[in-house]
């Protein structure tokens, strides 16, 4: 017998091509309709026996993730072991280390993605054997974006966005990611959306319409063209973002002057996502908003991407 002692899982950040947003429910939740679409920019989680539990977080953002009880990782840890019952582990305790390359409190769920890891990871290291269907429950007990870190590649999430589907998607889209300087809450914009309908007057109870998905936009992304996709890319947060981080006007105007099919506030924001042609465009789109001054860096991804996987794991003789 070979024993496991440590397993790394990644996966991916997420953009959302479209993002409906109902009226506030007397839950405190606003129901969504999303269709999310998992890129090429990883969160690695590699999770260990231990006597102790400890999470320990490196790379970026790394200062404002918590390393306790609270991170999402090391929730979902928690969720796993007590879903499995008594003796699922082998060690007192869990070391978690996560190494982040999707920026905090970005719109891209880089939290959510390492809760997503935790779980596929944990799921190895334990021999749990659960099925991906049975992670998506526990997942939504999580956060709203988990259970799509483990679906991965385009998928309609509704609910709050934990009831995932995947989606009929073909093609490849190259995309470039604008990382702002500071991140925004999630709960913050979705309080600024709220009082911006009141302000005009769609923010009385039910007034504001059910979230619909875009069949549409569902079209394009069958069709496997950027061109047709980008012009359906849709944020009901985007005005509330905006409002809270006024200087992302400027950065989505420079995305669309340097020749983007079509830009859009990621999530909550306040990362800017830009659809282009192909790998050459995205390219040139890069360096061109590197340049302009108008974001803290930039990246260039590929989507659909897979959902949260295995990437290593390591082992002694028992």
């Amino acid at each position: 017998m070979t024993a496991v002692t440590a397993v790394t899982a990644r996966a991916p950040a997420k953009v959302n091509l479209q993002l409906a947003v109902g009226p506030l429910r007397a839950h405190g939740y606003h129901d969504v309709v999303t269709v999310y679409h998992a890129v090429s920019l990883f969160d690695e989680v590699t999770v260990a026996p231990a006597d102790t539990d400890s999470v320990v977080v490196t790379g970026e953002g790394a200062d404002s993730v918590p390393a306790d009880g609270t991170n999402l990782a090391a929730r979902a840890a928690e969720a796993l072991a007590q879903a499995v019952g008594p003796g699922c582990k082998d060690s007192p305790g869990l070391t978690i280390r996560i190494s982040k390359r999707i920026p905090v409190a970005a719109g891209l769920a880089g939290g959510s993605a390492d809760a997503a890891a935790a779980l596929v990871a944990c799921n190895e290291l334990w021999r749990t054997g659960l099925s991906q269907a049975e992670l998506c429950e526990l997942a939504a007990g999580i956060g709203s974006d988990v259970a799509f870190g483990l679906v991965g590649g385009t998928a309609i999430g509704v609910g709050r966005g934990e009831r995932v589907t995947p989606a009929l998607a073909a093609g490849t889209y190259h995309w470039v990611l604008a990382f702002a300087n500071g991140g925004l809450s999630t709960a913050q914009v979705y309080a600024a959306c709220d009082r911006i309908r009141a302000t005009r007057g769609a923010g009385k109870a039910g007034a504001a319409e059910p979230p619909e998905l875009d069949n549409k936009l569902m079209a394009a992304l069958r069709s496997g063209k950027p061109g047709e996709v980008a012009s359906l890319l849709t944020n009901d947060l985007q005005p509330a973002a905006i409002s809270l981080r006024p200087e992302l006007r400027r950065t989505l105007a420079a995305g669309t002057e340097h020749g983007a099919l079509g830009g859009i506030v990621s999530g909550s924001g306040p990362t800017c996502a830009y659809l282009t042609k192909d790998a050459r465009h995205a390219a040139a789109l890069a360096v061109a908003l590197a340049g302009a001054g108008v974001c803290r860096t930039v990246a260039h991804v590929v989507g659909p991407s897979p959902g949260a996987s295995v990437t290593a794991i390591t082992t002694e003789p028992g």
